[in-house]
């Protein structure tokens, strides 16, 4: 190559001149005078170099997952969700009690019981429903880290205060310690190999406790196993509108995973999808008893997305949720249905956030509003048809 055989300083010129290409990386890159550790061709040597350090993130690039989840508490600032379900965070998060009347939180040691007030609300509104359905209490698996983004383990999505997983256990008639919350394991109502559901663990209970989930206008979606999913195609009778909710998706064969849409004063939340028109009982179910969807991975090394995304591929937002200032305590910030707890600013606020909602007066204290109170008198509930969603 008539360009390798230039004299020294012309190779130095060149080693310049590639550096500047990778300018994004090196900012000030040094060329050695001669680069007899090169070998013969230091000019395709560094090239090599530089490429393979491209593909990692530099020092200064942590893992947005390792800031996150460092995080022990939430971001005082009006309840606010940044960014979609699966890349983003929330700030003015809101725990739910470890234990309820009718909840206990289960994997305590996560630390993943934060939401949206308007999501520990619901959790807590379902709770009490559900028992006078007959379910006998919930058992709430992950809702969020204190101020969201991607988890160290685990979910894709769960960050911006709007998922909640609820275990398919029914809660135990007697109160479970913490090291029973951090060690018992789950009942899995989907055999394997079949993906249907077990016929001798399923009970309408299960049902009930689905459709009341669903019943809510809040929630957009309901994850299930597919397994889950047939099961209530084939059985449900009466009104089956709200079966649309209901979407098959892998895993969720313990538990099933609650989504609400995006909440007033969050401007800056990315809508899901609307669900497909009808029940869903047609072929698009019809194809999660096909092979396709469980053959093998065919790149099962590739990484996760937590464990490349980094701050910059986070809404500009989430830094400020990040650097927010903490509560005086977890106990300030836990939600107990009567208004005791919204992180709200007390000095200047962490985010360019739209005023958060007007808030009733429950119990002579502040609360959230009405039509989000866990703790509000439950009105009869029908099965609506799914809200249609507004125009953007």
């Amino acid at each position: 190559m008539k360009t390798l055989k230039q004299s020294m300083p012309g190779r130095a010129m060149l080693l310049k001149r590639v550096a500047t290409r990778f300018k994004f990386l090196f900012m000030h890159v040094v060329v050695p005078k001669p680069l007899r550790t090169f070998g013969r061709h230091p000019l395709a040597a560094l090239v090599l170099t530089l490429a393979g350090l491209a593909a990692q993130p530099t020092a200064a690039e942590e893992l947005a997952k390792n800031l996150f989840g460092a995080k022990t508490l939430p971001a005082v600032a009006a309840p606010q969700s940044i960014g979609f379900y699966s890349k983003g965070c929330f700030a003015g998060g809101v725990a739910i009690p470890l234990d309820g009347p009718k909840w206990e939180v289960m994997r305590p040691s996560r630390n993943r019981r934060w939401g949206h007030p308007t999501m520990i609300a619901l959790i807590e509104k379902l709770s009490r429903d559900a028992a006078a359905d007959g379910w006998p209490g919930l058992l709430v698996g992950d809702i969020s880290q204190p101020r969201g983004g991607p988890m160290l383990t685990g979910h894709a999505s769960h960050q911006i205060g709007l998922d909640a997983d609820i275990w398919l256990t029914p809660m135990p008639d007697r109160k479970l310690s913490i090291n029973q919350r951090e060690n018992m394991s789950a009942t899995l109502l989907v055999d394997e190999k079949t993906h249907l559901v077990k016929d001798a663990i399923w009970v309408p209970a299960h049902m009930r406790l689905l459709r009341r989930a669903a019943s809510y206008p809040e929630v957009e979606r309901i994850l299930v196993n597919p397994g889950i999913k047939k099961k209530l195609c084939d059985t449900v009778k009466g009104d089956r509108a709200w079966l649309r909710k209901v979407r098959p998706f892998w895993g969720h064969d313990y538990h099933f995973h609650i989504r609400i849409g995006c909440q007033p004063g969050s401007p800056n939340c990315k809508r899901q999808d609307a669900t497909a028109p009808g029940e869903g009982c047609d072929k698009s179910l019809d194809w999660w008893f096909t092979e396709e969807p469980w053959r093998p991975n065919k790149n099962p090394d590739r990484p996760k997305a937590r464990d490349v995304m980094t701050m910059a591929s986070l809404p500009a937002e989430c830094q400020a949720v990040l650097d927010g200032p903490d509560p005086a305590s977890a106990e300030v910030v836990t939600y107990y249905g009567d208004g005791v707890a919204v992180a709200a600013a007390t000095t200047a606020p962490v985010l360019a956030a739209a005023p958060p909602p007007a808030r009733a007066s429950v119990s002579g204290t502040g609360a959230l509003p009405a039509s989000v109170n866990a703790f509000a008198a439950t009105p009869e509930i029908g099965i609506p048809l799914p809200r249609p969603r507004p125009g953007n």
